[in-house]
């Protein structure tokens, strides 16, 4: 789980937008860059190189 406050305060490292969370994949995901970054251990890893391209 994230933390609302960080939710809010994090955005795409492309983009600036903001992100959503899924909770069951457990990735933060930019719906503007079509990129999911992971979320190992409560730490969002946002790192474009760490991202999984969206279908």
């Amino acid at each position: 789980m994230i933390d609302p406050w960080l939710l809010e305060r994090l955005c795409c490292p492309v983009t600036r937008t903001p992100l959503r969370y899924d909770e069951e994949a457990g990735e933060l995901v930019s719906e503007a860059a079509g990129l999911a970054y992971p979320v190992r251990g409560g730490v969002p890893v946002m790192l474009v190189e760490e991202a999984r391209r969206l279908p």
